[in-house]
């Protein structure tokens, strides 16, 4: 029986430090690391042959949302009740038992709104650190699949200032490992729905918007909080979503400050329950 691999690896370790006089001692004991394996995403649709799509470096666990929430950040499916009519592990006879559970198929309703050739070719690949890896012209990189903006109301900067801080007390895995990214979607009011985490950042965010879509949700809401930089690639993807607001505890780019602006996506950054800058919206 092929065992399913999960977020967090056992592994021995020999720990250097210094005792209360200033001199080394060694210590043996177990740690942790964040899990990461490559994930290999596959779409197929009425009357289409399954097709490699993306190939991503992530961490095992929540594998369907991720591919849910990367065809939909991708613009290849909407808000549509039912387009994304499936997710499952693929079973094919020449996969390994390695590739067992890294190997995930999408079925679509309809065929993608997108062109997916054009975007993504068969060989298409990213690491955990890049989220536009394998876009075919610098244009291609840039677009957004923006499905309109958010007319909700947005969080006030009081309420911005504590979202880091409840994100924080819900990474699990960041508690064992030390290793691993987060986001989560919330309401104006501070509200969090949903957590995921992820040795990626933009892997994180598509597993929040990718649990909403197979919880028959929209993945529109108020604000969209991650724990690292304000990368364009997430300002792509909260706008792709339908977000409000983008609030990250690290510093953004002129890139993301830049289609933020031009998407009215309110952009936090720099964010501390004593501090936050707004860049734009």
């Amino acid at each position: 029986m092929t065992r399913r691999p999960g977020p967090t690896v056992r592994t021995r370790v020999v720990e250097h430090l210094l005792d209360d006089s200033g001199d080394e001692v060694t210590r043996r004991h177990e740690d942790r690391l964040v899990g990461e394996e490559p994930l290999e995403l596959r779409l197929t649709w009425p009357g289409a042959v399954p097709r490699r799509a993306w190939v991503t470096m992530r961490t095992p666990g929540h594998d369907f949302e991720l591919a849910a929430g990367w065809v939909r950040h991708e613009g290849l499916v909407d808000d549509t009740s039912g387009a994304v009519a499936g997710v499952a592990y693929c079973t094919d006879a020449d996969l390994t038992e390695e590739q067992a559970y890294n190997t995930v198929t999408v079925t679509l309703a309809a065929p993608p709104l997108r062109d997916l050739a054009h975007r993504h070719e068969a060989s298409s690949a990213g690491s955990s650190a890049c989220g536009v890896c394998g876009a075919d012209s610098l244009a291609d990189a840039l677009s957004v699949a923006a499905p309109g903006g958010w007319t909700g109301p947005l969080p006030a900067a009081h309420v911005v200032r504590s979202l880091p801080d409840r994100l924080r007390a819900a990474q699990a895995v960041f508690d064992r490992t030390g290793g691993s990214h987060a986001a989560a979607l919330c309401t104006a009011d501070g509200e969090v729905l949903v957590v995921r985490e992820d040795v990626g950042r933009h892997n994180a965010v598509d597993k929040v918007t990718g649990a909403r879509v197979l919880a028959g949700l929209s993945p529109a809401e108020a604000c969209l909080v991650v724990s690292g930089r304000a990368g364009f690639e997430l300002v792509q993807k909260a706008v792709a979503a339908g977000t409000g607001s983008l609030v990250a505890v690290g510093a953004p780019t002129s890139l993301s400050v830049r289609l933020a602006a031009e998407h009215g996506l309110a952009l936090w950054a720099f964010t501390r329950p004593d501090r936050v800058v707004r860049y734009a919206g």
